[in-house]
């Protein structure tokens, strides 16, 4: 190991400090420590899933003669319980689809209902979006955090095709690609653009502009997942956070990050390949765009080709799609602050899969054992490149 380094002063942020986080996200923290011995968790069942949503729209609506019915449990993603359903009432004897995407006990990603909410309807005018039907952030009702969305048609992935993986891992798009590739750019170039200062993201804060402290949360966040649910200690993942916090870039310009923008999370229909929806935005936060652009382009959210080209998410060669995103969103990546957020994203993986994965499925707070197992054979692969990464940084 080498001395800690002793760097100059660049701004007020002390990098050492870990209680300078997100305060929702260090609620959302304390909370999982706090339930992770109320376990373990099952899965519910199709009529827990009509009782808990009869009596919570009656309880939140007032609704009257409420019939649930065509309840349907969703695959895909390895975090949250999903049901679609259709909601009858005596006002409505057509009915609604609708989704319920509800937290487990403990899952990969410990995230909040309410910032999902607020994202969903920030973006309702940008992008293709779920539309959000009613929220129960705390589970205060509902007896979990939960979230109702509208229902989307679409899918992930080509109906028709030789590539499918768990949460699009693996997906080959083929001659998909050409119509889904300009989509994905424009949707974090969109992203990336908003104002977020305009909108009603009361359960976000945002780092201060000009310093380093858009880095230094996300290390703060995710080493505080690491240390809380770690199973089995390991250096690489500590040395990690060191370099982390020792090389955290300033961030000029904190934006809106997606942070998991990738194959798998966007929907579109067969066979215009027009996106219906992008997915899964319980991770966003107001950061640096690198980051998100780092999250694309990770080896194992990517395809090769069989002249062993590379493509970012199963769409586009990389070069091309950095330069793509550039002339799509007027921002100008920076090499080295890119290969910082490749660092910190494999770290952010290894936490994940070696860490709160193995927890949440040791402690059976998870309704999906054999797929946190899974993930955690995965944690290698992400040790792997944060070897080489930080290499080559």
């Amino acid at each position: 190991m080498s001395e800690i380094i002793d760097a100059p002063s660049i701004d007020r942020i002390d990098i050492w400090n870990r209680d300078d986080m997100e305060p929702r996200i260090r609620e959302i923290l304390d909370r999982t420590v706090r339930d992770r011995a109320k376990g373990p968790y099952a899965a519910k069942t199709d009529s827990e899933v009509i009782a808990m949503l009869e009596d919570y729209f009656a309880r939140t609506e007032g609704l009257e003669a409420i019939g649930i019915s065509d309840v349907s449990r969703m695959a895909g993603g390895a975090s949250k319980e999903q049901f679609a359903f259709t909601l009858r009432h005596r006002e409505d004897a057509a009915g609604e689809r609708l989704v319920l995407r509800m937290d487990p006990l403990e899952a990969i990603s410990q995230t909040c209902r309410g910032r999902e909410a607020q994202v969903h309807v920030a973006f309702a005018d940008i992008l293709p979006v779920a539309s959000v039907r009613s929220i129960d952030a705390d589970g205060e009702i509902m007896g979990q955090p939960a979230i109702i969305l509208g229902f989307v048609n679409g899918v992930t992935e080509p109906s028709e095709g030789t590539g499918h993986g768990v949460s699009g891992i693996g997906t080959r798009y083929d001659d998909w690609a050409d119509k889904l590739a300009p989509q994905f750019i424009d949707a974090l170039a969109q992203v990336h653009r908003f104002d977020w200062r305009s909108a009603d993201l009361s359960y976000y804060a945002a780092p201060e502009a000009g310093t380093r402290q858009a880095a230094i949360w996300q290390v703060n966040w995710w080493s505080q997942v690491w240390w809380d649910g770690v199973v089995q200690p390991v250096a690489m993942v500590t040395y990690a956070e060191r370099w982390l916090r020792e090389h955290a870039p300033v961030c000029d310009a904190p934006v809106m990050c997606h942070s998991d923008l990738r194959l798998g999370n966007f929907m579109f229909e067969e066979p215009s390949g027009k996106f219906t929806a992008v997915l899964d935005w319980e991770l966003a936060h107001i950061g640096d765009f690198h980051e998100d652009i780092a999250w694309a382009i990770q080896r194992l959210f990517g395809t090769w080709t069989d002249d062993g080209t590379f493509l970012v998410c199963g769409l586009i060669a990389r070069d091309e799609f950095l330069r793509a995103y550039e002339a799509a969103s007027g921002n100008r990546i920076d090499p080295v602050k890119l290969r910082y957020y490749e660092v910190l994203n494999a770290y952010k993986c290894a936490v994940i899969d070696l860490g709160q994965a193995m927890r949440a499925a040791t402690q059976s707070n998870n309704h999906q054992d054999i797929i946190l197992t899974w993930l955690g054979s995965a944690g290698a692969v992400f040790l792997e490149q944060l070897v080489m990464l930080i290499r080559e940084a």
